[in-house]
This record gives structure tokens, sequence and C-alpha cells, in this order.
């Protein structure tokens, strides 16, 4: 259940806790019991609530972060989904992932990732559309869809060569590269990195102080700024069409062989 915020921001949520704390709303995936991975009622809940956040100004900073050990560990593989009724739904649930990327990164408010442990799959997507990522040395963030036999959805890969430029989002995604934090950072993949999770509060409160004392409207039109000119690259757009890539994938022999065994 959401907690209550300055303008009385109500959420019922199952998989998400919510931390409303002055101007900053702090926002726990809250699956620790597996680590976070997400199942289809996290991607949708993560979705809504960004979406949600963009009527709530009186929220400046929104923190994401996970619950236990580690920030998400990818797409929870022992879910039991029932069939989508038609082939309509089916390709509205395919399009989730990409629904909830989206809204963390057109988020009116500014984001921040309290990244640790684990980053993989859709984690790496969540916290990579985050404005601000800060880590620890030892997290994993791994995309191994390749390796599982899919091309990689939500949207993610535009976003992985905007924010690292092609040769690293090439060497990350097509060999499936597993990358720590420390190289993360070089990469230009986060902000900040500290040794462990005993300093990454500290850190990510230091962003969130420095946002904060910054003048309200010149940080939220910059934002709008950073957004407007990274429009430009989703012209011609074919995240559009990435769950139906997947889901086409996904019923090859070789991504079924190797979704049921990976690991």
């Amino acid at each position: 259940m959401g907690k209550t915020g300055p303008m009385q921001f109500r959420f019922d949520l199952e998989t998400i806790e919510l931390e409303p704390d002055g101007e900053v709303l702090r926002i726990w995936l809250n699956r620790p019991q597996s680590r976070n991975a997400h199942n289809q009622k996290m991607v949708q809940e993560v979705g809504d609530l960004f979406i949600a956040l963009n009527s709530q100004p009186d929220f400046r900073v929104a923190v994401l972060g996970g619950r236990g050990k580690s920030f998400c560990a990818g797409a929870d593989r022992k879910e039991q989904v029932a069939p989508a009724a038609n082939d309509l739904q089916a390709r509205y649930i395919g399009q989730l992932g990409r629904r909830a990327a989206r809204a963390i990164e057109d988020c009116e408010v500014v984001t921040i990732g309290r990244i640790h442990g684990h980053a993989i799959g859709g984690g790496c997507c969540f916290a990579t559309s985050c404005d601000f990522r800060v880590t620890t040395s030892d997290t994993l963030f791994y995309v191994p869809e390749v390796e599982l036999g899919v091309p990689l959805p939500w949207g993610a890969t535009p976003r992985l060569i905007h924010e690292i430029g092609a040769a690293r989002a090439r060497q990350m995604l097509m060999t499936s590269e597993r990358v720590d934090g420390t190289t993360a950072a070089e990469w230009g993949l986060v902000h900040e990195v500290v040794l462990g999770e005993a300093e990454l509060d500290n850190a990510v409160d230091r962003w969130v102080q420095r946002l904060l004392s910054l003048p309200a409207m010149s940080v939220q039109m910059s934002k709008y700024q950073m957004r407007g000119y990274s429009q430009m690259s989703r012209m011609g757009d074919l995240s559009e069409f990435d769950g139906d890539a997947s889901e086409r994938a996904s019923r090859t022999s070789d991504a079924q062989a190797r979704f049921g065994t990976f690991g």
C-alpha cells in the first residue's frame, strides 16, 4: 500500500513500496525474496506509478531503489502467466516493459537510480531510464537476452546507445558482457560509484540535496530541454516493435531451450 505525501498521493501497489519524504519520493521495488525480479505486475505498476507522478508537482525528486540484496535481478522466470485472451492483449502485455521504461524516462520529476546488487535485463532498463544513477562497485549490470536467444526489448537498445555510445552498447548487448559498477562508471552507464552499500545512501542523498538546492523551475526546464533534444533520436523509433520482435524470437527452439536452462 502506498503511503501519503505532500498532496496526499495515494497508490495501491503490490510490488512497490512508497516512502514520501517532503519533496522526495523514495520508490522501492519490493520483492526482496526474489531479488526484486520483475513479474508482470511489477512492470505494470512501475509504468502506472511514474505516469501518475506527472500530476504530483510537490515531489521534485524520485529515488528508485530495491529492497533486499538487489536492485532488480531481471525477469521472474518462475512466474506463471495466464494466456492472453487475444492477440491484442498479448501485444499490450508485450509492450508493458517499454511503457514502464519510457514512463521513468519521461517523468516530470527528476529521477535517481539507487542501484546495488544486480541490475539485470529489465532491471538494467529501469536503471538506465533514470536521469541519474548511483551504484556500488560490485553491482552487476548485465543484459542476457542474446544469450537467451531473444533481442533486447523495452526500447533499451536506443537508450543504451544514447547513454554510453554505440561501441559500448554493442559490446554490452551483442556479447552479453557482464559489467561491474566500476566499469559502468568508466563507460558512463552510471554517474557515481561507491565501494559498498553502506556508502550508497549517503551518495544518493548528496545528489538529492544538490538537486533540491537548485531552483526548481530551472532544473525542470533543463530536464525538458534534455528530453526535447533526445526526442530527435526517436524519429522513426523502431522500439515500437520491440515487444513483437521479442515475442516472435521467444518462440524459437533456441530461446525455449536456453530460457528454460539458463543460469
